[in-house]
């Protein structure tokens, strides 16, 4: 290549950006990025904004939490407008009139979330809307926002944000026109201090704050659910002491084909007596769709590996089946069976309770069980089947509720 072609090369956007730094060739009105912290979103968002600019756009909003926000992120940040493209294509900032002046007669007009009635009036034929979730008034603002877009053939507007479950941030994901891309932090690794990513996830890895700040996945409580997001952080962090029972409850699925259900496999111990005895979930091991044989030898893997007592194993499916494919696995295995004869609701309800009253901890991070739990019961919940849940049902019912909940020898 020529020295003018890998000078073009670097401000070459579309060559250097992921996959889901550029907003998919569709019909949409708005582009939402979630993304985490240093996932890239500000440059996604001003690179996006350069295109426009480049494509002939004239009038360009630009609405950030603060005045200030606009000023030292989307224009003068590391990835701001200011900062990328070839220097001479690069807007001047009059800080006086709060405008950005491209070389080639394009305004940026910047906007403070704090102020939605100042969107009143100007309008615009593209617009870049940052940081969304911490907007203080971000209905407001958007409301205002996009009655002004009414310029040129196609006026669209980008939001890149943080996620957090604000009611702004739901109704904006379920809108018609709207397209929503996601990303990471840890895939924004190569551009970002040597040790930070490590370092978050070892400090959040799993956790609510780890999710929403490092894998940028909006996290709600959907209304009519069990659980909460809270109830789950006040479970976890509980100590790996040695439990003085432990068993392994299984909720196994009704086929073995390639479209069938996923086997809930949790293992769990108990601690304590009377009511101060308290379970603790160890390991979530679900997995799926399998067959009989597979998910058996999984029962039957967890079983040795935690020096189980015994195997409690949901019936409705199979009955006398279950048991004696949990059997034929482990010579002498020790399996419980126990039958449903209530819904799944009324079920898990008062191991729900348990957990309100800080009766159920868990020892690590399990994403998929949480999010199952803190769906389930929700009337808009696209839940397949809740196998997970029922397995960690049948588990704490085992060791809090039931008249052999207390402590017993290991069999040898």
């Amino acid at each position: 290549m020529t020295e003018s072609e890998l000078r073009n090369l670097i401000h070459d956007w579309p060559f250097w950006a992921r996959a889901n730094q550029i907003p998919p060739d569709s019909d949409w009105l708005v582009w939402l990025f979630l993304g985490g912290r240093g996932a890239g979103k500000t440059r996604a968002g001003a690179e996006w904004v350069r295109q426009q600019v480049e494509a002939g756009c004239r009038r360009i909003g630009l609405i950030a939490p603060t005045l200030n926000d606009a000023r030292e992120v989307m224009i003068g940040g590391a990835s701001g407008l200011a900062t990328i493209g070839h220097p001479d294509d690069r807007p001047a900032y009059e800080s006086s009139r709060r405008r950005l002046v491209w070389p080639n007669g394009a305004q940026g007009f910047v906007f403070s979330a704090e102020d939605p009635d100042s969107l009143r009036g100007p309008q615009f034929d593209a617009a870049w809307a940052d940081e969304f979730a911490a907007w203080s008034y971000p209905q407001a603002t958007l409301d205002t926002l996009r009655m002004g877009l009414r310029l040129g053939d196609r006026p669209r507007l980008v939001v890149t944000t943080t996620p957090r479950p604000i009611p702004a941030l739901k109704v904006l994901v379920k809108a018609p026109g709207v397209l929503t891309t996601h990303a990471a932090t840890q895939e924004n690794t190569a551009h970002l201090a040597n040790g930070f990513v490590e370092a978050m996830t070892h400090a959040y890895g799993g956790s609510l704050l780890g999710r929403q700040e490092l894998d940028g996945v909006l996290i709600e409580d959907p209304e009519g659910a069990l659980w909460t997001r809270r109830d789950i952080e006040n479970a976890c962090g509980a100590e790996t002491v040695d439990p003085q029972r432990i068993i392994v409850a299984v909720d196994p699925p009704a086929t073995g084909h390639d479209r069938s259900d996923e086997c809930g496999i949790i293992v769990a111990g108990a601690l304590g007596e009377g009511s101060n005895r308290i379970a603790i979930i160890l390991a979530d091991r679900s997995f799926g769709p399998a067959k009989p044989a597979v998910w058996a030898e999984a029962v039957g893997a967890a079983f040795d590996g935690f020096e189980a007592d015994c195997v409690v194993a949901e019936s409705n499916q199979g009955g006398d089946m279950v048991a004696s494919v949990l059997k034929a696995t482990r010579t002498g295995l020790p399996v419980k069976l126990v039958r449903a004869s209530r819904g799944k609701r009324a079920r898990a309800e008062p191991v729900a309770a348990l957990y309100a009253a800080g009766r159920v901890k868990h020892a690590g991070r399990f994403p998929a069980l949480e999010d199952q739990m803190c769906a389930f019961g929700a009337p808009d919940a696209m839940i397949k089947s809740p196998d997970r849940v029922d397995a960690l049902v049948w588990a704490v019912s085992e060791l809090l509720m039931t008249s052999h909940a207390a402590p017993r020898l290991r069999q040898m």
